[in-house]
């Protein structure tokens, strides 16, 4: 009753609708004073040519069968004046009753009905017992990915949408959202934002201080995390009561910046885990080139473990005859002490001097340029856009205006001796082609590349990129990083370091046994015992006890995997 009550109220509330519901009434009501008027028309000829008398019960009923075009034949004109009236009837009725008054009923009733079922369809409130879940204010590119990890972890969450008919749609698709303005005080009340466990404000800059200055007389306390999308909108979305603000683009070029290779070689922290750290170090012009992992001793040196080795885009298993290559990139876990350790082993070995080459100077592309000239990194962009060039030429930075699919402006760019080149640009197709493009040009060089897409994550891989990640990869983790209240590990696109209790139906058995690997892909690369040590000497013998904590490097699918196999 209460969902056809709704209905009922958007078609008198709303001014089309009720505009509609008039223009429809308007032609019912004339089309019965046009069957009264054929009524009065078949009484006058049936008693003055017809000779015939006839009740008004009569004459309605012919009118009405007639321009139904039904003709039952029970009441007839015998005179030709009489046939023709009926033509006239007839096709009347074929206009007024049979096109004009369906389509009438459509465009002015049943369309509008339908769009009222599509509002009352949504949700406006949250259940009243939903508590510690996550507010989500927009559905943009790190929505999905959220979503999959908030229930693969039974964490409770709720997606506000403004459209209607998206909003429908949102829940057939067994999404949880309700219906409501951003900037309304009632529609974070529905959402019981004083009982959530953080507010995720993911739409523009001014949209998301006009969400934080709301969510603030609604819930005072309530965590809000903010993404903003230019530098300057920082300060501003702290002061207006943001609790985290996330600046995706810069952390995006930031990150990228991190993973190339150049002048001497050194260890690239990459996420902590309590007190352990992930690193990734070059094996280009190091002692560790040609080596297998066995043979670098890298563990009885320093103490450090090799979880896996980056192989062009593919993290592989650290199997002790695994072959390190110039394009190699191991991922070493140990305590702060031991990367340091192996970050002073390798400080000594050079790998060029010259500039890091940039193609694309937007906003990430800037971003990746500044982390680089803080290293000390000489940097060399290249951009067509003219007044982004001028703007980038005040960072000192060495600026080659053109098109990056001329040979001659990226030869004289230094593509030949570059040790590293970023692929910044946000169209997918540009960077899949530079990647190839660059691979072709100089095979030793480290490609690392920004992506929009993770569908073209394999592409741009095969293409020759070395290290590929993306804006939605980074938000999913940044955010992932600020609700769980623990440092951000960024693996790599597709990839995400995941902590899981040993579940009981894998207690008191071996790694081997439980023969994780082969059921879901995860790896294993460390056991955290319940007295705070740690493991990350992990073998096929390793004990998995109640208690201690399973650390896993993987993908989302693999992770749910997981949690649906062993629980």
């Amino acid at each position: 009753m209460k969902f056809y009550s709704t209905q009922l109220a958007y078609l008198f509330d709303d001014k089309e609708a009720r505009r509609n519901l008039i223009a429809l009434s308007k032609y019912i009501a004339f089309l019965i004073v046009s069957m009264i008027l054929l009524s009065v028309g078949f009484q006058l000829i049936m008693w003055y040519v017809e000779g015939q008398d006839h009740s008004w019960v009569s004459a309605f009923y012919w009118t009405l069968v007639t321009m139904s075009t039904l003709g039952f034949g029970d009441i007839t004109f015998h005179t030709d004046v009489g046939r023709l009236y009926s033509m006239f009837v007839v096709g009347s009725g074929i206009v007024l009753l049979l096109i004009v008054l369906p389509f009438a009923f459509i465009r002015y009733f049943y369309a509008p009905w339908l769009e009222a079922q599509i509002h009352a369809r949504a949700p406006r409130f949250v259940s009243s017992d939903m508590q510690d879940h996550v507010i989500i204010c927009n559905h943009d590119p790190i929505t999905p990915g959220l979503i999959d990890r908030l229930e693969t972890d039974g964490i409770p969450y709720v997606l506000i949408e403004t459209d209607a008919d998206q909003a429908s749609d949102y829940y057939l698709d067994g999404i949880s959202v309700i219906l409501g303005d951003f900037d309304s005080k009632e529609t974070f009340e529905n959402a019981r934002a004083p009982e959530a466990r953080m507010i995720l404000a993911n739409r523009s800059d001014v949209e998301n201080t006009n969400i934080a200055l709301t969510v603030r007389e609604v819930a005072p306390d309530t965590p809000i995390t903010a993404i903003a999308h230019s530098r300057d909108a920082v300060d501003i979305l702290e002061l207006v009561g943001c609790s985290d603000v996330l600046s995706l683009k810069h952390m995006l070029g930031e990150q990228l910046a991190n993973r190339i290779n150049a002048r001497h070689c050194e260890v690239h922290p990459i996420g902590r885990y309590k007190d352990l750290v992930l690193a990734e170090l070059p094996v280009q012009n190091t002692p560790l080139e040609g080596r297998t992992i066995r043979e670098t001793t890298l563990r009885a040196d320093t103490g450090v473990s090799i979880i896996g080795v980056w192989e062009r885009g593919a993290l592989e298993p650290a199997r002790p005859n695994h072959e390190l290559t110039a394009s190699s990139v191991p991922v070493v876990i140990g305590m702060q002490d031991q990367i340091d350790a192996l970050d002073q082993r390798l400080s000594s070995y050079d790998i060029s001097d010259h500039p890091v080459l940039v193609i694309g100077g937007g906003t990430v592309g800037e971003s990746t340029a500044r982390a680089l000239l803080d290293r000390g990194i000489d940097v060399n962009i290249v951009e067509r856009d003219p007044a982004r060039c001028k703007a980038l030429r005040r960072l000192d930075v060495n600026v080659f205006e053109g098109d990056a699919s001329d040979y001659s402006l990226l030869d004289e760019a230094g593509i030949q001796n570059a040790p590293s080149v970023l692929l910044t640009t946000h169209d997918d197709a540009v960077n899949i082609y530079l990647a190839s493009y660059c691979r072709r040009l100089n095979e030793r060089l480290r490609i690392v590349s920004r992506i929009v897409h993770r569908r073209n994550m394999e592409a741009i891989h095969r293409a020759g990129a070395d290290f590929v990640l993306g804006y939605a990869m980074l938000g999913i983790e940044s955010v992932w990083a600020v609700l769980m209240d623990k440092e951000l590990v960024v693996m790599g696109e597709g990839l995400d370091l995941f902590t899981r209790e040993v579940p009981p139906s894998l207690h008191h058995k071996t790694l081997a046994e439980s023969d994780i690997g082969a059921q879901t892909g995860l790896t294993v690369v460390a056991v955290l015992c319940p007295n705070k040590d740690v493991i990350t000497q992990v073998n096929a013998d390793t004990a998995l006890e109640p208690g201690r904590e399973l650390l896993m490097v993987g993908t989302d699918e693999q992770y749910h995997d997981f949690v649906e196999r062993y629980g």
